[in-house]
C-alpha cells in the first residue's frame, strides 16, 4: 500500500488497490471525462459526414484524433478548472474543446445535445468494455477452477447434508460442478447482454435538432452513431436513457454474486466440518491470541465484499428505474458509483480463486463420516424393497431408522432379518455409503465436458 492509497476514503482505493486498478480505466473520473470528449469529437465528425458541419480537413481529422487519443491528466485537470467555474461537468468539457479546434467548428460542438446523451454513451461503453475485459475473463476465470476441481474429485464420495442433517451420499466434484453449472448460465447473460444507449436530446423528442436543421433524418442519425460504438440505440426516452437495460446487466452480476455468496458459505461450512483442509503458510497468522488457528478467511472476504456488491446492484435496480417526470438529477450521482459494486466483486472474486487454491478434500474424514452413516442408504434400500413389491417399504424401514445412526453391522443385520429374495437382498447387501453415489460421476463428466462460452466464442 502506497501513502497516498493509505488515506483513501474507500478500501478499494486503499487496501484493495491492487486488485481494483484495472477498473480504473473504465469507472475513474478521468476515464470518464475522457471517454465524454471522445463522444463530443464523434459527434462532431458525424455532423461533418452528414453535411452539416463543413468538412473536415486532414490537419482537423488529425486534430480531433490527436486530442481523443491522448487525453491526460494535464487535460482532465484542465476540464475540472472548467467545471470548478461552471458546477456542470459537460459544459466544462465543450469549453475545454473550445480552446482546442478552429473557431468556425466551436458552434458545432455539443450542437443540439443535451448532457445525457454524452453521458449514457461514456457510460454505456464503459459498462460493454469493462465487462469484455474485465469481468468476463475474472468469471471465466473461476469457471475453469470450479471445473478443474470437479474433475478432479469426481469420484470422491461425500456424505451430503439436507437440512444440515446427514443425507444421500453424493461426490465433492458432484458438489462443485453444481456450482459450474450455475455460474456458466450466468457468465452466459453476462456476455450476451447488449447495452442500450440514447442520443434524442432533452426530453427525448429531438427539439433542439429538428427546429435547427429539419432537413436531417434525426431518427436515423440517432441510431447510426450509436450502433457505430456497437451499442443498441433506445429512441424512446425522455431527457435520460430508461435504464431498464442496464439494470438487466446488474441483475445478472448480482445473479453471479449470488451464486457465489452460495459457494463460499458451503466451502466454509466443509472446511469448519472437516472435509477440506487448507494449506498451511508458515510466516502467515491464523489468529492474533491462538496459534494453532487455520482461518478460510478468503471465502469470509468473498462472502462480504459480495454482499457490499449484490446491496448495490439492488440499489440500481430500485433506483435507476425511478426518476420525477421528464428527469430528476438523483440518477447521475448514483452512476457514478458503478465502479464500486464492481470493485467488490472483482476483490471476492479474486479471494475465491486464492482460497480454491489453498483447499485440498480431508479424504480421511469425508470416509470416516460415510461409514459412520450407514442410514443414509435407507433411501436406496426402502426404494429396492417398493421395485420388489413390498407396499410397506417406507414404513417398515422407518421403524428401523428414523432419528437413528445406523453402523455397518445395524444395516447388514436388518436386511438379514427380513423375508425377501435372494436377488432382493443381494441388492440391498450392495449398497454402502461409499457405493450410493447414483450417477453423479456421470453427471460431473457431462457438465464438465460442455465447452465454456469463451471457448465456443460467445464474444466473437
Amino acid at each position: 500500500m502506497t501513502k497516498k492509497s493509505i488515506h483513501s476514503l474507500s478500501s478499494l482505493d486503499g487496501r484493495y488497490l491492487n486488485t481494483t486498478t484495472p477498473l480504473r480505466e473504465y469507472y475513474s473520473e478521468y476515464a470518464f471525462l475522457r471517454d465524454r470528449v471522445r463522444i463530443e469529437l464523434d459527434y462532431l465528425l458525424a455532423l461533418s459526414k452528414i453535411g452539416l458541419v463543413r468538412p473536415l480537413s486532414v490537419s482537423d481529422t488529425h486534430l480531433l484524433d490527436e486530442i481523443s487519443t491522448n487525453f491526460s491528466e494535464v487535460d482532465a485537470d484542465a476540464i475540472q478548472g472548467f467545471e470548478h467555474q461552471t458546477r456542470h461537468d459537460v459544459k466544462a468539457i465543450e469549453y475545454f474543446l473550445q480552446e482546442r479546434l478552429p473557431a468556425d467548428l466551436t458552434p458545432w460542438l455539443h450542437f443540439g445535445l443535451t448532457s445525457e446523451d454524452v453521458n449514457n454513451l461514456a457510460q454505456a461503453l464503459a459498462l460493454r468494455d469493462a465487462r469484455d475485459a474485465i469481468i468476463l475473463p475474472a468469471l471465466d476465470t473461476i469457471l475453469e477452477a470450479l471445473r478443474d476441481y470437479a474433475l478432479r474429485y469426481r469420484s470422491l464420495p461425500m456424505l451430503a447434508r439436507t437440512h444440515g442433517q446427514p443425507a444421500v451420499p453424493t461426490t465433492l466434484g458432484k458438489e462443485f460442478v453444481i456450482y459450474l453449472a450455475r455460474l456458466k448460465k450466468a457468465r452466459n447473460q453476462i456476455a450476451l447482454h447488449r447495452f442500450e444507449a440514447k442520443l434524442t436530446g432533452a426530453v427525448g423528442n429531438f427539439n433542439a435538432l429538428q427546429a435547427a436543421a429539419p432537413q436531417v433524418d434525426w431518427l436515423s442519425f440517432s441510431q447510426d452513431f450509436i450502433r457505430q460504438y456497437d451499442l443498441e440505440p433506445n429512441l424512446i426516452t425522455n431527457q435520460i436513457l430508461p435504464y431498464d437495460n442496464w439494470v438487466r446487466y446488474f441483475d445478472a452480476l448480482r445473479l453471479a454474486n449470488s451464486i457465489l455468496i452460495d459457494f463460499a458459505q458451503d466451502i466454509w461450512r466443509y472446511i469448519s466440518d472437516g472435509y477440506l483442509k487448507q494449506a498451511v503458510h508458515k510466516n502467515e497468522v491464523g489468529s492474533s491470541t491462538m496459534p494453532q488457528k487455520v482461518n478460510p478467511i478468503d471465502f469470509e472476504n468473498a462472502e462480504g465484499n459480495l454482499g457490499i456488491a449484490n446491496a448495490l446492484f439492488m440499489h440500481y435496480a430500485q433506483k435507476l428505474t425511478v426518476s420525477r417526470l421528464q428527469r430528476d438529477l438523483s440518477d447521475s450521482t448514483v452512476r457514478r458509483t458503478f465502479g464500486t459494486p464492481l470493485g467488490h466483486s472483482l476483490l471476492a472474486w479474486s479471494n475465491i480463486l486464492r482460497g480454491m487454491d489453498r483447499i485440498a478434500p480431508n479424504e480421511e474424514k469425508i470416509e470416516e463420516d460415510l461409514e459412520s452413516h450407514w442410514e443414509v442408504v435407507s433411501e436406496g434400500a426402502q426404494t429396492i424393497l417398493r421395485a420388489a413389491g413390498r407396499s410397506d417399504a417406507y414404513e417398515s424401514l422407518k421403524v428401523q431408522v428414523y432419528g437413528r445412526v445406523l453402523t455397518e453391522a445395524d444395516y447388514k443385520s436388518w436386511v438379514d432379518s427380513i423375508e425377501i429374495s435372494e436377488d432382493v437382498r443381494n441388492s440391498l447387501i450392495s449398497l454402502s455409503p461409499e457405493k450410493y453415489i447414483g450417477l453423479a460421476i456421470q453427471l460431473t463428466d457431462q457438465e464438465t465436458s460442455i465447452p465454456s462460452a469463451r471457448t465456443m466464442g460467445t464474444l466473437e
